[in-house]
C-alpha cells in the first residue's frame, strides 16, 4: 500500500512535507475503526494506491492523526492502524538516516504522536549491532521525553551494543545513571552486562571498579558469566589476590559457580599456594551436578603445584586418577612428577615413572633429558647417567653446560679417568666452555691419580680459558703433600715455577716438612731459603722440628745437611743453639746466664706451648750429646719460667713428688736428677724428711727413669705409673757417696750400657709427638 500526498502542508504542525504517522501506544492493538471525521482543517487530499501504482482512494489530509482513532493504512477498501513492527522499522529509518545530532532529534520530534517505551525497545533491537551511534543517539532523544521510561531490557540491550574499546566511558555514565536510580536491583542485566563488557575487553580499572561500587551498594545481582569474565581479567593479569577477594564475594552471594568458575579458581587457587583450598574446590568441582569432568588443564596444574610442593603422594594420586579418566598427560605433567620424585630424593620411584612416560610413547623434553641425567649423576649411578646423556644427544637435544659438568665431575669423584677425560674433550669439541667447578673435579681427580702430566695440561687448557689457577695448582700441590708423594709434589713445584705459579709460604712449609719426614734434606734446604725469602718467619716450632730430624739422625752427611737447614732457616735459637756450644770466653758470661737471657726473649702469651717443644727436644739433645752441666741449666731456666709450673709439688712434710709425664726422655732424666738433687738439699741442709716421695713417671717413661735409679741401688719402688719410696728411706740413700756423685753431674760408667738400653726400648718418633727418644748409642761422659 503506497501513500502519496496530493500538496503542500498548509498546517504548521507539517515541516518538509513530512508523512503523517499513527504510532500506537504500549498495550494497544491494531484497531479498525470507521474513516476519520471530516474537517474543515484538513487542506490536502491523500491518496492511496495499491502496488502498481493505481488510485484506491483519496481523503482529506494534513492534520495530526489520533491515536488509536485514525485508520492509516488501507488494506483493500479497509482502514487499519499501521502495525508496530512497522512503527519500529520507520523509527529506525529515522535512526539510521540522520544517525545523531539536531537532524535526528527534528525528526523524531516531527512524529505525528510520540512513541512509547515498548516501541522503543523494538526500535533499539532491530537497529544494526555493528553501528552503535544511531541507538546511542535514539535512547539520549527518548530520555530526553517525558513519556520515557527506563527499563531494564532497553539498558541492558544498549550496554551489549556499546564496544568498550571505544564507548567505555558511556558505559560508566550508564552504569552509574542505573546505580543512581531508586531501586538499582530492577537492573541486573544492565549492571552484568557492563561488568561483563569492560572485563571481556580487558579494561581492568573500570571492570574492578563498577565491581567494588556494586560491592559496597550491597547488590547481589551479578551472575556467574560476570564473575568469569572479572575473574579471568584478573587472573590474566596476575592479580590473584583481587581475584581470590571475587571469589570470596561470589560464595558470599550466593551465586551458582559453573564449570568455567572452577576452571579458572583452582589452577588460581594452587598456583598461589592455597594448595588445600584448590583440593578442596576441585573436590567440590567433581561432586558438583552439571559439571563435567575436570579439564585435563586443571589436572596438570594440580599435578604440578603438588609435586613442586613436595606433596608427592597427592601429586601421584591426581596423576593416576587424570590417567583413569582418560585425559592424556602431557609431556610437563610427567616432568613436574619425575622431577618432584628425583628432588626429593625417590629417584627410583622417578626412573619408573620415566619409563612409563616412554612406553606411553611421550618424547622428554630437554629439561626433563637434563634433569634425569644430572640425577643419576650425582647419585652415583654413572652407566645409567651416560645411556642417556646417549639417548639425550640421539634425540637431537644438545647438553647444557652444566650437564657436561655434572657427568665429568662425578665421573672425575669416582675416579674414571677414561670416561672423565672422554667427556672433558667432548665438551670442548662442542664448543662449550667447562666452568670452575669442572677444572677443579678434573684436575683432582688426575692429582689423586697421580698423572701429573696431563694434569699440567689440563691445568695449562684452564688458564688458557680465563680461570685463575694459582690457587687451584696449589691446591694440587697439598693433594701431593698430603698423600706422601714428597717425589710429585716436587715436581709439581718445579712445573709450577717453570710455568710462572706462584704458591703460598704455608703450602711451601708444609713441602718442607714432607721433605724432612722423607730425608729429602737437599731439597727440604731450598725449599725453606724459598720460605724465609718470602717474608715468611720461622717460628720456634719448625725450628724445633728440624732439632728433632739432627736429634734422631744417625748418618753424618745428613747431620750435615740438617745442620745446614738449622743455619738457613735464620732463627734466633740457632743463635742460641750455638752460644750454648761454645766455651764461656767467646760467650763471655756463664751458662746459667746466657740461658736464662734467651729464655727472658721468648713471648710466652704466644709461644708457651712451642718454648716447652723446644725444650724438650733441647734436652733430648743435650742428654744425647753428653751436655749434662748445659740440660741442667736449661731445665732450671725453664721450671723458673713456668714452663713446667706443675712439674714439681712439696706438700709440706706429706708427700713431695715430680710428674714427668708431659716430657720427652731426655728431659725426664734431667729433671729427675735436677729434682732430687734439690729434695736432697731440703732434707740434709734443712732437716726436713716428708713422709713419701713420687715420681709419676706414666707407662711410658716408667722403665727409663726406673733403671738410671735401680743403677744406684735406690728405695723407690716401681708400680703402674709412679715411682714411691719412704722420705726416711730416700734420706739414707741421699747419704751415700756414689748418689751424691751422681746428683752433682757424676754419671756413673754404666750409662753407656743404660743409654743402649733406652736406644732400643724408645725407638725414634715423629717430632709432632712432642717425646723423642734415642735413636743411637752415645757414651757419656764421667
Amino acid at each position: 500500500m503506497l501513500l502519496r500526498v496530493g500538496g503542500l502542508a498548509r498546517s504548521t504542525r507539517l515541516r518538509g512535507g513530512a508523512v503523517q504517522l499513527f504510532l500506537p501506544r504500549c498495550g494497544r492493538g491494531l484497531s479498525s475503526g470507521p474513516p476519520p471525521p471530516q474537517d474543515p482543517e484538513w487542506t490536502d487530499t491523500v491518496e492511496y494506491l495499491d502496488e502498481s501504482g493505481a488510485l484506491l482512494s483519496t481523503a482529506p489530509g494534513a492534520r495530526p492523526a489520533v491515536p488509536g482513532a485514525d485508520a492509516t493504512i488501507l488494506s483493500g477498501a479497509s482502514a487499519h492502524p499501521l502495525p508496530r513492527p512497522a512503527a519500529a522499522a520507520r523509527l529506525a529509518a529515522l535512526a539510521l538516516r540522520h544517525r545523531s545530532g539536531a537532524p535526528l532529534s527534528a525528526a523524531l520530534s516531527a512524529l505525528p504522536s510520540a512513541p512509547d517505551p515498548p516501541l522503543l525497545l523494538l526500535t533499539a533491537a532491530s537497529l544494526p549491532a555493528s553501528d552503535p551511534v544511531p541507538l546511542i543517539s535514539l535512547v539520549a532523544w527518548a530520555r530526553m521525553q517525558p513519556w520515557f521510561v527506563p527499563s531494564d531490557d532497553l539498558s541492558s540491550l544498549l550496554a551489549a551494543r556499546l564496544p568498550p574499546a571505544t564507548h567505555s566511558s558511556e558505559l560508566l555514565a550508564l552504569f552509574d545513571d542505573t546505580l543512581g536510580l531508586p531501586d538499582p536491583a530492577a537492573f541486573p542485566k544492565t549492571l552484568n552486562a557492563v561488568v561483563s563488557a569492560l572485563a571481556t575487553h580487558g579494561l581492568l580499572e573500570p571492570a574492578f571498579y563498577c565491581f567494588k561500587r556494586l560491592r559496597d551498594a550491597g547488590f547481589k545481582g551479578l551472575e556467574t558469566p560476570a564473575y568469569n569474565a572479572l575473574l579471568s581479567l584478573l587472573l590474566t593479569r596476575g592479580l590473584a589476590f583481587k581475584a581470590f577477594e571475587v571469589l570470596d564475594e561470589m560464595a558470599s552471594s550466593g551465586c551458582a559457580l559453573d564449570e568455567g568458575t572452577y576452571e579458572l579458581a583452582v589452577p588460581a587457587l594452587a598456583r598461589a599456594g592455597r594448595i588445600d583450598a584448590a583440593r578442596k574446590m576441585f573436590d567440590e568441582m567433581k561432586q558438583r551436578e552439571g559439571v563435567g569432568r575436570a579439564p585435563a588443564g586443571v589436572y596438570s596444574v594440580m599435578v604440578d603445584v603438588l609435586a613442586k610442593a613436595g606433596r608427592l603422594d597427592a601429586a601421584m594420586r591426581m596423576y593416576r586418577e587424570m590417567v583413569a579418566v582418560g585425559h592424556r598427560v602431557s609431556t610437563a605433567v610427567s616432568t613436574a612428577m619425575v622431577e618432584g620424585l628425583v628432588r626429593s630424593g625417590k629417584l627410583d620411584a622417578g626412573m619408573e615413572l620415566w619409563e612409563e612416560m616412554r612406553r606411553g610413547g611421550l618424547r622428554p623434553n630437554f629439561g626433563l633429558y637434563t634433569m634425569v641425567v644430572e640425577a643419576n649423576a650425582r647419585s652415583g649411578r654413572l652407566d645409567i647417567a651416560a645411556k642417556l646423556f646417549a639417548d639425550m644427544e640421539k634425540a637431537g637435544f644438545f647438553p647444557t653446560p652444566a650437564t657436561y659438568a655434572c657427568l665429568v665431575e662425578m665421573h672425575a669423584s669416582a675416579g674414571q679417568v677414561d670416561a672423565a677425560m672422554r667427556l672433558y674433550h667432548s665438551m670442548a669439541n662442542a664448543g662449550t666452555r667447562p666452568g670452575l667447578s669442572t677444572f677443579t673435579a678434573l684436575l683432582t681427580m688426575l692429582a689423586n691419580k697421580g698423572m701429573l702430566d696431563l694434569a699440567a695440561k689440563v691445568l695449562l687448557e684452564m688458564k688458557s680459558s680465563g680461570f685463575p689457577i694459582e690457587v687451584t695448582a696449589s691446591d694440587l700441590l697439598m693433594i701431593y703433600i698430603k698423600d706422601g708423594s714428597t717425589d710429585l709434589a716436587l715436581r709439581w713445584l718445579r712445573f709450577m715455577g717453570s710455568a710462572g705459579i706462584r704458591t703460598n709460604n704455608f703450602i711451601i712449609r708444609q713441602l718442607f716438612e714432607s721433605c724432612m719426614k722423607t730425608g729429602l734434606y737437599d731439597s727440604a734446604r731450598p725449599l725453606l731459603e724459598t720460605y724465609v725469602a718470602g717474608a715468611a718467619k720461622v717460628d720456634l716450632i719448625l725450628y724445633t722440628s728440624i732439632l728433632a730430624h739432627l736429634v734422631r739422625c744417625q748418618d753424618e752427611s745428613s747431620e750435615r745437611a740438617i745442620m745446614d737447614i738449622l743455619s738457613a732457616s735464620k732463627h734466633k735459637a740457632h743463635d742460641f743453639m750455638c752460644g750454648l756450644f761454645t766455651g764461656p770466653e767467646q760467650r763471655k758470661q756463664p751458662v746459667l746466664s746466657f740461658v736464662r737471657e734467651f729464655f727472658q726473649g721468648i713471648d710466652y702469651d704466644v709461644e708457651e706451648s712451642a718454648a716447652r717443644y723446644f725444650v724438650n727436644v733441647l734436652l733430648n739433645y743435650l742428654v744425647l750429646m753428653g751436655q749434662m752441666n748445659r740440660a741442667r741449666c736449661v731445665w732450671k731456666v725453664a721450671y723458673e719460667n713456668k714452663l713446667f709450673a706443675k712439674a714439681i709439688v712439696f706438700d709440706q712434710h706429706i708427700a713431695w713428688s715430680l710428674d714427668v709425664r708431659s716430657l720427652s726422655v731426655g728431659a725426664a732424666l734431667i729433671a729427675t736428677v735436677h729434682t732430687l738433687h734439690r729434695f736432697r738439699k731440703r732434707m740434709l741442709y734443712y732437716g726436713v724428711v716428708p713422709r713419701r716421695i713420687k715420681l709419676v713417671t706414666g707407662p711410658t717413661l716408667k722403665m727409663v727413669v726406673a733403671q738410671v735409679l735401680a743403677s744406684l741401688e735406690s728405695p723407690f719402688e716401681v708400680s703402674k705409673v709412679v715411682l714411691r719410696a719412704p722420705g726416711d728411706s730416700v734420706l739414707e740413700w741421699f747419704k751415700k757417696p756414689i748418689v751424691q756423685q751422681f746428683l752433682l753431674n757424676e754419671i756413673p760408667s754404666k750409662a753407656d750400657v743404660l743409654m743402649h738400653r733406652l736406644n732400643v726400648m724408645f725407638p725414634s718418633s715423629a717430632p709432632d709427638v712432642r717425646s723423642l727418644s734415642f735413636p743411637r748409642s752415645l757414651g757419656m761422659s764421667r
